[in-house]
């Protein structure tokens, strides 16, 4: 018993920063493919290189029905994954585990209330520059 609460404790401090953790959204006046193109620019723009883009939206439109479900959550969503090489080296010199928040996101999704563009927050301190960059990027790429 004694073993099952320091793992519980243990999982709960885990656990703890996750929970601080929101999206951030902001709605795009367009279409998808304009609010995919326009996060790809932006990104670019900033002397970025996106390592990988994850075809969210497709992967659970088709898998629905295999995993017993005939909801439909977005028309459409990508996350765009990419890193700074500064940026990276300033967060991790500050702090070697900041290497968890590591490559960035940045997604564009469609659903019943329009496109929109996110990001999810990063915790108090040198994570904050990373959580800045995406601010930025994703204020380019809808307008604002």
């Amino acid at each position: 018993m004694k073993h099952f609460i320091a793992a519980a404790a243990f999982s709960a401090v885990l656990a703890g920063p996750a929970f601080a953790e929101e999206i951030i959204t902001a709605p795009f006046d367009g279409s998808f493919d304009d609010a995919t193109f326009a996060v790809e620019s932006a990104i670019v723009g900033q002397g970025l290189v996106i390592d990988y883009v994850s075809h969210v939206g497709e992967m659970l439109n088709r898998t629905g029905a295999d995993v017993g479900s005939d909801k439909q959550i977005f028309a459409a969503a990508d996350i765009f994954i990419f890193c700074s090489a500064k940026i990276s080296r300033e967060v991790m010199e500050a702090d070697p585990m900041n290497i968890g928040f590591c490559p960035y996101g940045i997604f564009v999704a469609e659903d019943d209330s329009g496109v929109m563009v996110g990001y999810r927050s990063y915790p108090d301190g040198p994570m904050q520059k990373v959580q800045t960059l995406l601010s930025e990027i994703v204020e380019e790429a809808v307008g604002n």
